[in-house]
């Protein structure tokens, strides 16, 4: 760390030297105006010019014609997650129809455009302004959409309703839509200073969202896995008992009590809330051991009813975990706060 002395000028200022390389680094010459924003952690930070420059990073790929769809999205994303404003896209060959739909679809979830397209060529820009976004708001958002997702899902689950298991994937994607957003401003956050001060968060709080934003999606995860496996054995022409209906329903509304309270005490910081919630997960055990005890001695012994079931009841307890995991990393955070 570089240490400056504080020197005396006149009567009432208070004045330190800048590093001769970052001056040479940044071309600054006597005259010059440098920009100055108080941190919340009462730091200060110099910029360069008489504001802070916004950076709109560009990126080109270039993709084969055999390329998987599922690389090609991957590759969006992480140029998109990375801080990437504009994304090329340019193909040896041509664009593939399954191609063109993939980079459509990841484009519309990540709220981008696309500005420029022909056969060979994709220009994407992202026309999000990440400065007037607002973390906790859309976490907020983002647990309601994935709330809505968990509580159709359990309805479906209910009646093995297949029309109303489909209309969750829809949800899901809406989920994604935010955590996508979410992860980009905390990832620009966690890397400049004056950005974070903007958005009004600590930088450390960065990585508890990131960490939260991809709890809430692993249980968006969990219920749509629920879902196709409703539709599944739907197409199957199979039902599962009613008795055992009845033991996961009521797993699945104690794992959606336990998650949104959990989201409740992390958002409020309510620590004696999250002890409570984290003693109730004997209860999320004793239900899951029930499900399984029925499913293997009294339910039909088809396979694909067994494995569906063994699945459902696996996500269900999957989410009841990820809500005791939230209840916990309140308690871990309100220590970094004294």
């Amino acid at each position: 760390m570089d240490q400056r002395k504080i020197m005396s000028l006149g009567r009432s200022s208070l004045i330190i030297s800048l590093p001769k390389h970052w001056t040479k680094l940044n071309e600054l010459k006597q005259g010059d105006v440098v920009s100055l924003v108080i941190q919340r952690d009462r730091s200060l930070a110099v910029f360069p010019g008489s504001e802070s420059k916004e950076d709109f990073k560009e990126i080109s790929i270039h993709i084969d014609p055999k390329e998987k769809a599922s690389s090609i999205k991957r590759n969006i994303i992480s140029c998109y997650l990375n801080g990437y404003t504009n994304i090329r896209l340019f193909s040896k060959g041509i664009f593939p129809v399954f191609q063109q739909k993939a980079i459509r679809k990841i484009v519309q979830i990540l709220y981008m455009r696309i500005m420029e397209c022909d056969a060979k060529t994709m220009h994407i820009i992202s026309l999000m302004d990440e400065t007037k976004a607002s973390v906790i708001s859309g976490i907020q958002r983002m647990h309601i959409l994935s709330d809505s997702l968990l509580q159709d899902v359990l309805s479906s689950l209910e009646t093995q309703d297949p029309d109303l298991a489909k209309t969750t994937f829809q949800l899901e994607d809406d989920v994604n839509h935010f955590s996508y957003l979410i992860l980009r401003t905390l990832r620009r956050a966690a890397l400049d200073p004056a950005f974070a001060n903007k958005l009004n968060i600590e930088i450390s709080d960065c990585f508890d969202y990131q960490m939260l934003v991809y709890r809430i999606k692993q249980v968006s995860n969990y219920a749509n896995d629920i879902a196709q496996h409703i539709v599944l054995l739907n197409e199957r022409q199979l039902k599962i008992s009613d008795q055992l209906i009845t033991l996961m329903q009521e797993a699945g509304k104690n794992s959606q009590k336990l998650y949104n309270q959990s989201l409740k005490a992390y958002l409020s910081n309510t620590v004696d809330l999250a002890e409570e919630l984290i003693e109730r997960s004997k209860l999320v055990d004793k239900s899951d051991q029930e499900i399984a005890t029925w499913s293997f001695l009294h339910e039909k012994k088809n396979p694909v009813i067994i494995c569906a079931t063994c699945s459902i009841r696996e996500s269900i307890k999957r989410i009841a975990e990820y809500g005791i995991k939230i209840a916990v990393s309140t308690i871990d955070r309100s220590f970094s706060k004294k």
